[in-house]
């Protein structure tokens, strides 16, 4: 069990099938929820994101941050993207940042982007490197510049 950085291989599949659409306008609701440990089981080969049996619970069976007393909703926050364009030869995806207000309080290890419009379809992994602790303060995930090498979703 784990947290590995990956985009998803089912998730290579469903693009090729229009099951994904990243346009700022009328595309998809994407996601991303936290989870508190690296004892998550993340990677390439995970599908969808899958609600805790219990999100109040600490550790969540998923390992989910847990939602009491924390400003985590469960299921994690919607994302807002720009439309894809290319960097050279490669497609990149880009979201703005999202943050949990200025009274969280939780530690996160990794996160999982999923598409909640297509049954919380697994877009990719990312691992933080360590643990990320927020104290009644607010909790930002930032994303790299839309250009090849740097994006979160490329294809080149």
């Amino acid at each position: 069990m784990a947290i590995t950085s990956a985009i998803c291989n089912s998730f290579k599949v469903e693009i090729l099938t229009g099951t994904h659409n990243f346009t700022a306008s009328s595309g998809n609701t994407f996601k991303l929820a936290l989870y508190s440990s690296n004892s998550a089981t993340l990677s390439k080969s995970t599908t969808a994101w899958a609600a805790a049996s219990d999100p109040t619970a600490d550790p969540t069976d998923t390992y989910e941050v847990t939602t009491t007393g924390s400003g985590y909703t469960s299921g994690g926050n919607s994302l807002t993207s720009t439309t894809p364009a290319l960097s050279g030869d490669t497609a990149c995806c880009l979201f703005a940042s999202t943050s949990w207000g200025s009274t969280a309080s939780f530690t996160a290890r990794g996160c999982l982007i999923y598409n909640s419009s297509a049954s919380n379809k697994a877009v990719c992994v990312v691992n933080f490197g360590s643990d990320k602790t927020v104290t009644t303060g607010t909790f930002t995930v930032e994303f790299p510049a839309q250009t090849a090498g740097n994006a979160i979703i490329q294809i080149a």
